[in-house]
């Protein structure tokens, strides 16, 4: 449902926009690889960057037939087949309901009175289908929350780019990356974007069009990280804890762009960060699992250490008050040990050179404190190879 009408004069534009988009996404990966070394390069990439940006802005206005209607205005259409999100018919409009609530919760204010009344009402729903005990309902309640959390994942995502963060690369050399892609440019080039950002809403009202883009008036980034962390708590309490963990840990992009977010958002992420790594940690305990469901949980386990333990590292502990006390946050770093010790020997070496990279960024940050853990990792390594030589 994303075009009124699917005529030839309405596609174009269209059809330009992604073609342009795609040749430059290809082009800009060979630019950033040289802007690294190349000041100069720095500069005019984050030209091209600019005007770019600024193209795509202005193209809805230079075609003013084109008019996009986002999917979630009617998230109560069910497909041809008469089936969504759990495989058939038989929901009776459950999950499509759902799905509209939870839809309107990252659209909604927090300041609107209406909120907590739609908050409310999802969270018994929710809660309802869960009680049930019917495998039908708590399959409603995976499918409808993962694509929610989904969803506000993404939507945070291209809220902090709009806003000109850019992405930091921690897989990147020196042994675990952690330098920005932007290098000395990286916080020059975020007021580019949000200057040529302000030139293109100014051209679209020039051009008397209105800037719809998720209704962003009410959906603030850390409104919806908020967002996140209930749906998690809900995910997690609906027996839903792996797989939200899972799709936690896959957030990669999401964990770069934390990295040069506002002190506000990097908190509230922290604490989405901080409540799954608890959860990640007690999986693969139980002796009853098939190896193959072990071998998966960790290599999750990597996955979101090596996604989120930089934030942690560099991330804002809290504005007005920490987010933490001194008993949690050492609790954490029990568990990011433990975590770290069920890792084979090559994927601990991966994951403690990341944060000792990210540790020694700030000054002003002790935590986590995984001085242990390097310790016991360096100390088998030397026995690994006193052996190897003997």
């Amino acid at each position: 449902m994303g075009i009124a009408e699917a005529s030839p004069t309405t596609l174009a534009p269209l059809l330009l926009r992604n073609l342009a988009t795609s040749l430059f996404v290809f082009a800009d990966k060979s630019l950033i690889n040289l802007s690294k070394k190349y000041k100069l390069l720095q500069l005019i990439h984050a030209l091209i960057i600019s005007s770019f940006l600024f193209f795509l802005r202005l193209l809805p206005s230079l075609f003013p037939s084109i008019h996009t209607v986002s999917d979630d205005c009617y998230p109560l259409k069910s497909p041809k087949d008469g089936s969504y999100g759990t495989g058939g018919s038989g929901d009776l409009g459950v999950s499509r309901a759902l799905t509209q609530l939870l839809s309107i919760i990252s659209h909604i204010p927090v300041s609107s009175r209406k909120y907590e009344v739609v908050r409310s009402l999802a969270e018994k729903l929710i809660d309802e289908n869960h009680w049930e005990g019917i495998e039908e309902l708590r399959e409603v309640n995976r499918v409808v929350l993962s694509t929610a959390f989904d969803r506000s994942i993404g939507l945070i995502e291209a809220g902090m780019i709009e806003r000109g963060f850019c992405q930091e690369d921690n897989d990147g050399e020196n042994g675990g990356g952690g330098g920005s892609v932007g290098g000395p440019v990286e916080f020059g080039l975020g007021r580019v974007v949000r200057a040529v950002r302000f030139l293109g809403e100014s051209a679209c009202s020039r051009f008397g069009r209105v800037r719809e883009v998720g209704n962003q008036s009410g959906s603030s980034v850390e409104k919806l990280a908020a967002e996140v962390l209930w749906l998690a708590q809900k995910m997690v309490s609906c027996g839903f804890g792996n797989e939200v963990c899972g799709r936690w840990a896959s957030a990669t992009q999401l964990g770069r762009l934390s990295l040069s977010a506002e002190p506000r958002l990097q908190a509230s992420l922290v604490k989405v960060a901080v409540f799954l790594f608890k959860q990640c940690r007690e999986m693969g305990k139980d002796e009853d699992e098939e190896e193959s469901v072990k071998q998966q949980q960790m290599q999750m386990k990597l996955k979101m250490l090596i996604s989120w333990l930089p934030l942690l590292c560099r991330g804002s502990s809290g504005t007005d008050a920490p987010i933490l006390s001194i008993g949690e946050r050492r609790e954490l770093e029990l568990g990011l040990e433990e975590m770290i010790g069920t890792l084979q020997q090559d994927e601990q070496e991966q994951v403690l050179a990341l944060w000792l990279h990210n540790f020694t960024y700030l000054s002003s940050s002790d935590w986590p404190n995984l001085h242990a853990s390097y310790a016991r990792w360096y100390s088998a390594s030397r026995k690994l190879l006193i052996h190897q030589d003997q």
